[in-house]
């Protein structure tokens, strides 16, 4: 077969012209659906003066209150958390060669809500106040315990699937019956708490971006930001995980520390997440398999993509769950479970095609 090598150039230069322009064009998506974030809610804030108020030329200080205080850091949270589990996620599955690989089913979210039960039930961090509203009264100390939890599960995994020579089989099972185990253990713990207590443990599982201030926020892009630099610094080796651990190995990857370092790193970013948020469902699993029907498989572009996705998806179930039923706002866990259970089982039915 002849092979023109001048077209191959041309041929490339299409290749990562369609994928860029994907994600500058899901950025620009993901700065549109910012400032209508920023802008809708009980008091609703037209375009321009959301830009005003940005560009520190508002001329209202009702306006500056609301977004400043309120909405921004709540929108800048949703961002961050989407793009972390939304990563995370993709990682996993690049890692164990597994499409149902996550966080979430490597039980590192039961992890993190045994570690909340636990605390609210040996520290009473759970209360109730005057107006029947339920409140944690440490939120480090509850954050903490449900963090401790997520990277002790990691190192267990760790250790059982070192032990068994790194079989991404072995992983996902020893996660699911880690979660498994996590489960019944919160359960036990709720059967024995208070109506207090045990009001506060479902309250914390439910996800949550209002929760985390200007400091939560900040360590979580943190967080984000190192760990997006480090996967797309080993983009090749996901693309040569993705042909197998011989494969990886014949041209010099190494597989299983490459496996155990971005494990490690895309629990940190999940656990930081949830510890701070709460149970947030489907980011991780949902965004990249979307991303990868429209620009395939490899990471280089992925990593970036798969981020600007799961930032789009948690910061629009957000905006959705602020207003689809105000005054009352709900949860943004429901929201995501609602939207990405119906979309994953579209996928399933349809098939994932590399």
């Amino acid at each position: 077969m002849h092979i023109n090598l001048n077209e191959m150039p041309v041929d490339y230069k299409k290749y990562t012209f369609r994928k860029a322009l994907f994600i500058i064009s899901s950025f620009i998506f993901l700065v549109f659906v910012f400032i209508v974030s920023i802008s809708v809610g009980a008091v609703n804030i037209s375009f321009a003066d959301v830009i005003r108020t940005l560009l520190f030329q508002s001329q209202s200080k009702r306006f500056d209150l609301i977004i400043w205080n309120i909405r921004l850091p709540q929108a800048l949270t949703a961002v961050t958390a989407g793009a972390a589990l939304s990563i995370s996620g993709l990682i996993m599955q690049a890692i164990l060669n597994n499409p149902l690989g996550s966080p979430f089913t490597l039980g590192i979210s039961h992890a993190a809500s045994f570690g909340a039960a636990l605390s609210v039930i040996l520290f009473k961090t759970g209360s109730i106040q005057s107006k029947g509203n339920i409140q944690i009264l440490n939120h480090y100390l509850t954050t903490g315990s449900a963090f401790f939890f997520c990277i002790l599960t990691a190192f267990i995994i760790l250790i059982i699937s070192k032990i068994k020579k790194m079989s991404s089989e072995v992983m996902v099972l020893a996660g699911v019956a880690l979660g498994s185990l996590f489960t019944a253990a919160t359960m036990f713990l709720q059967y024995f708490a208070t109506d207090v207590q045990l009001a506060a443990m479902v309250f914390w599982t439910f996800g949550d971006t209002a929760r985390a201030s200007w400091k939560e926020l900040l360590i979580m892009i943190l967080v984000t930001l190192t760990a997006l630099i480090f996967f797309f610094y080993n983009s090749w080796n996901y693309n040569a995980m993705q042909s197998g651990d011989d494969n990886a190995k014949s041209l010099g990857v190494n597989t299983e520390l490459i496996r155990i370092i971005s494990m490690l790193a895309a629990t940190l970013v999940t656990s930081v997440v949830v510890a701070f948020l709460g149970i947030i469902g489907f980011i991780g699993l949902v965004c990249p398999h979307m991303v990868k029907r429209i620009i395939g498989d490899d990471h280089r572009y992925l990593v970036f993509a798969s981020a600007i996705a799961g930032a789009v998806l948690l910061l629009s179930a957000d905006t959705l769950a602020r207003t689809v039923l105000l005054p009352h706002v709900l949860p943004v866990a429901v929201i995501t479970s609602f939207l990405g259970a119906p979309v994953f089982i579209y996928l399933l039915i349809k098939g994932y095609r590399k």
